[in-house]
């Protein structure tokens, strides 16, 4: 019988793309290796991509992991990124710590990670070093996302902020305009391309194309989450036409 594994996403209420994108791409995986996963979400209240709501909401998350510790998951993906980096540099381990002791102290130990943390260690995991970058936010909480990744050590030498400040709106952003976008961008001198800094705006449809324009490996924080969450469970880290990252190369 195929091993089951229930997948944990804290997400904020408004965001309609991790609960598609994630399992989208765990259901490919199922077509070719034996494990199943079943999803589980637990919500924090937030409509407007902007700094302080993003606080407040984070505020939401201890509840969260607490909730989902209940159903006993066996990883938990915080999936906000900016949210993350807004409350300042290298936060994401800050919160992945406190987030884990709550699912232990709930006797439902299971390891949290953040969309994040993980599209920061997907970077590393390719070798990439510069960088191009295209976020759906207004252009201050851009530059914020830009400096947080930029203090990890990673030189991003261009990016494009889409200036979306309603999240139902990021969500409804069509992926097929993603090539053009990144055309405006200098991604010939970069590493790779982060074709999607969150993981409310869709981007997975767009990845295989924006490859084979590029020649670059593209992240987005959704794969990357996929990405880190497997490696958590200590499973192959391969989904089908989800990019270079899962491609069964790292």
């Amino acid at each position: 019988m195929s091993k089951r594994y229930r997948i944990g996403q804290i997400v904020p209420s408004s965001n309609t793309t991790m609960e598609t994108e994630i399992p989208a791409m765990l259901r490919l995986r199922e077509a070719i290796r034996p494990e199943r996963f079943t999803f589980h979400s637990s919500r924090m209240r937030m409509k407007k991509v902007v700094k302080e709501e993003l606080a407040a909401m984070d505020a939401e998350s201890d509840r969260c992991a607490l909730e989902l510790s209940d159903a006993r998951v066996d990883v938990l993906g915080y999936a906000c990124l900016v949210a993350i980096m807004a409350m300042g540099h290298g936060y994401h381990r800050v919160s992945q710590k406190r987030l884990t002791e709550q699912t232990i102290a709930n006797d439902g130990a299971a390891p949290v990670l953040t969309s994040a943390g993980a599209l920061v260690d997907a970077l590393r995991v390719i070798g990439a070093k510069r960088i191009v970058v295209v976020a759906p936010y207004m252009v201050p909480l851009t530059e914020l996302v830009v400096d947080y990744i930029r203090n990890e050590g990673y030189d991003v030498i261009a990016y494009r902020a889409l200036e979306i400040p309603d999240n139902l709106d990021v969500g409804r952003h069509d992926p097929s305009r993603l090539p053009d976008i990144v055309k405006t961008l200098p991604y010939q001198d970069a590493d790779a391309i982060v074709l999607s800094a969150c993981v409310q705006m869709p981007s997975l449809p767009a990845v295989a194309q924006v490859e084979a324009m590029t020649g670059k490996p593209v992240i987005t924080a959704a794969i990357a989450t996929t990405y880190a969450m497997l490696r958590e469970l200590d499973l192959e880290p391969i989904v089908p036409g989800a990019g270079a990252l899962l491609s069964g190369a790292y």
